[in-house]
């Protein structure tokens, strides 16, 4: 056999939208190389045989009657430099909160001993909250930007990191902003270049193409950028529709939607990333499907900062690629089990309305209820395939990265004579905090244990 370990107990994922798989007694199998060999049913006939194997080598991890084990999380939309202003000023408008909080702090970021004293605490902070797939925006800075990439590798997060790129001097400030559309390309290129100097084993961590917005970005650094994504096959993030005022940028400077520009950049494609795309048109939504590209939904950043909610529910029943982002610091919570609850919440603000002073019947969009399972499928199974990575689900071939979930001592409250095997699924994602995850794996390697 070429099996490594194996882990043991009561298994939950959702490989199917709106759907879930529970398992009691499952037993997953993990080879050298972190990936999963088999997930194995008590009535699979090889199950016996393997599960004494496993304890003969010693090399079984069997979870206690209070423990369950669930995929890694998948994190779409991390401002990593903006970890420190988390929980700040989350009452101003948009375009003061960057101002104020936001662009000086991402400027410090170009020191790189000021990036040693955030990023590993950050990092950490993600895997201990779930997060085994993180995508960062990082600063325009490229060496502290390859700092952040060292400190996934070195913590074990599967990651890609982005080094942004805004060269408008016009919308950018004089302090942070790069010198041209040519220096910023060029800078780009290097930042990809630099990532086969790191001892980045199974390429856990990736380099990712980053213009930040529309407005802070040139036609020709766009260009530039989307050039680099063909030559190297990067994966591509940025931010699309967010509020009005981007929207109304692009509308009336170009006459054009962001995804129209981003299109013409040639930055859309199938492993793209469209942080928030709340004001999206049909012929938006025609293009990233038929691009193959996908969105990050932000649901706690939204309701601070968009100024609308996203068509969630229709972007769902249209077959979008979709996943779920924390925004840090836009959204000020590390955690994607509470990111599953703001987009349900999100969904059901949308469907109820809030004018009171309209009738019931008028006040809200209907139809538009999002359900727990759908939200989590998209923090899982949804991000690994906007991603077109192996992780999400527990599937033979796919990474072995996983949570264990312990009740023990916590919010979450589990009544065996209550509650379904989707009760307590339910139950686990809308009360999971740190304290609950005991365990996580990422590529088959235990990044965080207090067992």
């Amino acid at each position: 056999m070429n099996i490594k370990k194996g882990v043991v107990g009561k298994v939950y994922h959702c490989p199917i939208k709106g759907e879930f798989e529970f398992i009691s007694n499952g037993l997953i199998t993990i080879d050298q190389q972190g990936k999963i060999c088999d997930v194995l049913h008590p009535s699979d006939p090889n199950y016996s045989k393997t599960l004494n194997f496993l304890k003969e080598k010693d090399s079984l991890q069997e979870l206690t009657d209070q423990q369950f084990l669930l995929p890694g999380m998948i994190d779409l939309h991390i401002h990593a430099p903006q970890w420190p202003q988390a929980g700040k000023g989350l009452d101003l408008p948009l375009n003061e909160w960057l101002d104020h909080y936001t662009f000086p702090l991402e400027h410090k970021f170009s020191d790189l001993s000021f990036a040693e004293q955030y990023y590993p605490h950050l990092v950490k902070t993600y895997l201990a909250n779930g997060t085994t797939t993180a995508t960062y925006f990082a600063t325009i800075n490229t060496s502290s930007s390859l700092y952040l990439a060292e400190t996934c590798i070195k913590y074990g997060q599967r990651a890609l990191v982005g080094k942004v790129s805004m060269d408008d001097k016009e919308m950018c400030p004089n302090y942070y902003v790069e010198e041209s559309a040519e220096h910023s390309i060029q800078e780009a290129e290097k930042f990809i270049t630099s990532f086969s100097q790191l001892a980045n084993n199974n390429n856990l961590v990736e380099p990712i193409i980053t213009p930040r917005f529309i407005p802070t970005c040139s036609l020709e650094a766009l260009k530039g950028l989307g050039d680099l994504a063909k030559k190297y096959q990067c994966a591509v993030q940025t931010h699309a529709s967010e509020s009005d005022w981007a929207r109304d940028f692009s509308q009336e400077k170009y006459n054009k939607t962001d995804i129209e520009i981003y299109n013409e950049a040639g930055l859309l494609g199938e492993r793209t990333i469209l942080a928030h795309s709340i004001f999206l048109t049909d012929s938006d939504i025609d293009i990233i499907k038929q691009k193959g590209s996908g969105i990050a939904h932000c649901p706690r950043s939204n309701i601070y900062f968009a100024n609308a909610a996203l068509p969630l529910r229709e972007y769902l029943d249209q077959e979008i690629q979709l996943g779920l982002g924390s925004d840090i610091a836009g959204g000020p919570l590390p955690s994607l089990f509470m990111a599953c609850s703001d987009a349900v919440l999100h969904s059901r603000v949308r469907e109820c309305g809030t004018n009171a002073n309209l009738p019931a019947e008028t006040r809200g969009q209907s139809n538009s209820r999002v359900s727990l399972l759908e939200a989590y499928w998209m923090a899982t199974t949804g991000g690994g395939q906007l991603l077109k990575l192996p992780v999400g689900q527990f599937k033979k071939g796919y990474c072995f990265d996983a949570l264990v979930i312990d009740d023990e001592d916590s919010n979450l409250l589990i009544c065996p004579d209550l509650d379904s095997p989707q009760d307590i699924l339910e139950k686990i994602i809308t009360h999971t905090t740190r304290n609950n995850i005991r365990q996580v794996w990422v590529d088959g390697n235990q990044v965080k244990s207090n067992v």
